[in-house]
């Protein structure tokens, strides 16, 4: 089982563009509408290629019960936590050449009773050995060390904490340590250990300071050029050929997807199969996620203690 905690969901309302022009008045020549947020976007890309997953989450106002609405009619079993206020809505535009622009809502404060009830509900029901996945933002208000009170509960219930979130919330957890895998990109590893990172070696290394601190993965997503995979004694990096983008909201979410949808520890397969997941996601529209069908693992290149010295910009 895999229970992802969501603690600032969205609703997701993408609009098409030909070209944005800041100032006027655009006319969209497309609109989608999904649930989202990066947990519950993990639970549906999981749940679409059959892992058993729960999407743990608060929910706030007609557009909570909207967005419960909208995970029960896609068949994800949620775990709501009511609370004050409105859950928010984020808006998208995607331009045709694929830029994205996107503008995220603050969400509902959670007070410490939310956080329990948060806590509580992500816990209930664990087994030794499941995942939890703590994914996305916190709401205005709420401590940074929400994800070190998700990782000791979790851990007291015999499973394991995967985490993809930046700033200071990823720094507490980091130094608590005890974390199965983090999943940020180049820039937020860069800013959690203070320092830029522009060449495999770079982050490989900053990648081990995460490790040496307690954590047992590093997942790096790089975009348009890939990801890396670094564990206390290896380096993979894993990358295919260029896209179009439909959209890149989300596809962050779907390479963690990927990723924890093959079993086991840290693996060429599941780099690969994470990136094809990320692959497949950047050509949908929305937070539309990839399913079995669109996935091509083929098209994926996994390479094994990476030159140190190689640009990111080069993978």
């Amino acid at each position: 089982m895999i229970t992802t905690v969501t603690p600032n969901p969205s609703i997701d309302r993408a609009f098409d563009v030909e070209v944005l022009h800041v100032g006027d008045v655009q006319r969209a020549h497309a609109s989608h509408v999904d649930a989202g947020g990066k947990g519950i976007n993990v639970s549906r890309g999981l749940h679409a290629h059959g892992v058993v997953t729960s999407a743990v989450l608060p929910c706030g106002g007609r557009d909570g019960q909207a967005l419960l609405s909208m995970l029960a009619d896609g068949g994800i079993v949620t775990s709501p936590v009511w609370v004050a206020g409105e859950t928010r809505t984020n808006i998208t535009l995607v331009e045709s050449t694929g830029v994205t622009t996107k503008i995220n809502a603050p969400g509902p404060q959670l007070g410490e009773a939310d956080v329990v009830a948060l806590l509580a509900a992500a816990t209930s029901s664990l087994q030794e050995g499941d995942l939890v996945v703590g994914a996305g933002s916190l709401p205005a208000g709420t401590s940074p060390d929400f994800y070190v009170r998700l990782g000791l509960a979790v851990r007291e219930q015999g499973a394991e904490l995967v985490l993809d979130t930046s700033g200071a919330p990823l720094a507490h957890a980091v130094e608590a340590g005890g974390l199965a895998l983090i999943k940020p990109n180049e820039e937020e590893l860069g800013e959690l250990v203070g320092r830029e990172l522009t060449t495999v070696a770079q982050v490989t290394d900053a990648a081990r300071d995460v490790i040496g601190a307690g954590t047992r993965e590093v997942l790096v997503s790089l975009g348009a050029h890939g990801a890396l995979l670094v564990t206390a004694t290896n380096v993979w990096w894993a990358g295919g050929p260029a896209l179009t983008p439909a959209s890149t909201v989300g596809a962050g979410d779907m390479t963690l997807a990927g990723y924890l949808s093959v079993p086991g520890h840290a693996t060429p397969d599941r780099l690969r199969t994470a990136v094809a997941w990320g692959r497949a996601a950047v050509l949908l529209p929305g937070t539309a996620v990839p399913t079995p069908d669109v996935i091509d693992t083929a098209l994926v290149r996994c390479v094994a203690e990476p030159d140190p010295s190689t640009p990111l910009k080069e993978l």
